[in-house]
């Protein structure tokens, strides 16, 4: 059984002009199978939608409120 390959990233301490450059280099990076998790202190809805624009059918999403300051999000590569 292999592993697969998955990068977590908490932009809450990235300043939020950078925070969607990074994120899209780190998922551009990714092969099919890989994911990168994003641990971010608001619902990253505005993400998810630049990534339904500029990566469509490149990925799968899921994202949870786990507090009120705290939401992850696993974006997973499905083909480049």
């Amino acid at each position: 059984m292999t592993q697969t390959k998955t990068v977590t990233l908490d932009v809450r301490t990235i300043p939020p002009w950078e925070r969607h450059p990074k994120i899209f280099d780190i998922f551009d990076s990714l092969e099919p199978g890989e994911s990168l998790v994003i641990i971010n202190d608001h619902d990253p809805r505005p993400l998810h939608y630049q990534f339904m624009m500029e990566r469509e059918g490149q990925f799968e999403w899921k994202s949870e409120e786990k507090s009120a300051r705290e939401w992850v999000a696993s974006i997973k590569r499905v083909k480049k």
